[in-house]
């Protein structure tokens, strides 16, 4: 008998609904980062936010939540991953309370940072929870499929949500919402996730290595963040970027080490996990271009509205949708999540490839409308690199697997962000300087993003080419079953 069927049906629904709740704090996350960018302009008139200022209404969360990510995650093993998702929804809904009620730039920032803090409490935890939960092959690959959508298409409903709520109410409804799903996800995730004890901070309560990495990565992002303000090749750029390298060797000197290091290493001895981060790093970076760029290209050349935007990439959401729900764990179980993954990184090679070619009056149905439809790439390629990553990860380690996972994440949209960005930017001030229109000098700026987007996408196919293991797992009863989805009982939903 499968292990799908011998879990009492109880038991399995209370799992399923563990992954609501998982989903859900996923889903609040994602929203957050999307529902705010539509709504910047009328935050800054209200305020009275200054164009540098206001760039610390997103700057001010992704300091903090990629530099506590790694370490949320290992204090979440160590304290228990149950409490640490709890009080990190508590503290991201409590921020989101004083983020609405924010009166002045200073407290807007502050509750913002406030909210990155939760929003690492909570992420950094969610996959070593969903791993442990889910352990059955099967079953863990249809979980990991609905909490990559969730990520995936969260970005796209955002855009939909923010334009609605700010054009139909006002800015502070973007951050009110997060209280009800907040209260609500709090009030089911008590009785339904495992308690777990965690090993105890003596297991790992490396004090100079957590304010190692913590400041390090706090750093690094910083420096990242301020690239287009300061250049590549400023001193503040060179000097900080060094001194961010310098604390985190120091850090990985110190786990090397350490009696009870904050991050043992021997979890970057599996091929599978360090090869799924690195990939991840470069396929994140790239996607930066489909996931904003995209959308500032339909504003700001075809002259799109916030909710003309979210409409526009809903296709792309649904197709995203269909995938990853639909298809993908089976297709993950009868090939293996390498070619899966090589399948849909080879689509999204396909999408940026498509708007290198955007022109400066496109065509919705001709130019865009497939661009959407081959976003079926994500729901491919995000749940199998998403179990690669947390391949590797032990009982005692899931929760550092998982803030390793969403670390690299964050340091590839930082990475994205900042290197797209900024060579758009100077493509499009160089057509300016050469007599061009504004909608093709953005136009073209967007498509040289576009391309060297399309060249990190080819370097991660690469590594996952050559790095990846490829050998399979010798057949048992639960692969063979899950081989063949006819064949197996159907999951207690």
């Amino acid at each position: 008998m499968s292990a799908i069927s011998a879990s009492p049906p109880a038991i399995s629904r209370s799992r399923w609904l563990a992954l609501g709740v998982i989903a859900t704090g996923m889903l609040m996350v994602v929203l957050d980062g999307s529902i705010v960018t539509v709504a910047m302009p009328a935050i800054q008139d209200d305020l009275g936010f200054s164009p540098v200022g206001l760039s610390w209404v997103v700057n001010a969360y992704l300091i903090a939540f990629g530099s506590l990510l790694l370490l949320a995650g290992r204090l979440g093993d160590l304290i228990g991953r149950k409490r640490m998702f709890l009080a990190g929804v508590g503290v991201f809904t409590a921020a989101s309370l004083l983020a609405a009620a924010a009166t002045s730039p200073a407290i807007l920032i502050a509750a913002r940072f406030l909210q990155g803090v939760g929003s690492a409490m909570s992420s950094a935890v969610s996959l070593g929870i969903l791993v442990t939960l889910f352990t059955e092959p099967r079953e863990r690959a249809k979980a990991i499929a609905v909490f990559s959508f969730t990520g995936a298409a969260g970005a796209s409903i955002g855009q939909v949500l923010g334009g609605v709520l700010t054009d139909a109410l006002n800015w502070h409804w973007i951050f009110l919402i997060n209280l009800p799903i907040g209260l609500v996800a709090l009030a089911i995730a008590v009785p339904v996730l495992p308690a777990d004890r965690g090993l105890g901070l003596r297991a790992g309560a490396d004090v100079i290595g957590a304010l190692l990495v913590t400041a390090g990565l706090m750093l690094g992002i910083y420096t990242v963040v301020k690239v287009e303000e300061h250049g590549w090749t400023s001193a503040h750029t060179l000097g900080l970027g060094a001194l961010s390298l310098l604390l985190l060797a120091g850090f990985v000197a110190r786990q090397a080490t350490a009696r009870t290091p904050l991050m043992p290493l021997r979890i970057l001895r599996s091929r599978s996990v360090a090869g799924a981060n690195v990939i991840q790093v470069l396929m994140v970076a790239a996607l930066f271009s489909f996931q904003i760029l995209v959308a500032l290209y339909l504003q700001r050349v075809l002259e799109y509205g916030a909710a003309e935007t979210g409409l526009a990439m809903l296709p792309a959401a649904a197709v995203i949708g269909a995938v990853s729900l639909g298809v993908s764990a089976r297709l993950n179980a009868r090939f293996g999540e390498r070619k899966v993954l090589l399948a849909g990184i080879v689509l999204l090679i396909g999408v940026l490839g498509l708007l290198t070619r955007v022109p400066v009056h496109a065509d919705y149905v001709t130019d865009l409308l497939p661009v959407m439809l081959l976003a079926a790439g994500f729901g491919l390629a995000l749940p199998a690199l998403t179990t690669l990553g947390m391949s590797g990860a032990k009982e005692d380690d899931a929760g550092l697997a998982s803030g390793l996972f969403n670390t690299t994440q964050q340091i590839g949209m930082s990475l994205g962000v900042a290197v797209l960005s900024t060579l758009a930017a100077s493509r499009s001030d160089s057509l300016l300087a050469q007599g061009r229109s504004r909608a093709e000098a953005l136009t073209g700026g967007y498509r040289l993003a576009f391309t060297v987007g399309a060249g990190l996408l080819v370097a991660a196919f690469v590594v996952a080419f050559t790095v990846l293991a490829q050998p399979r797992p010798r057949p048992t009863a639960v692969t063979e079953e899950a081989a063949d989805p006819a064949a197996a009982p159907a999951p207690v939903a």
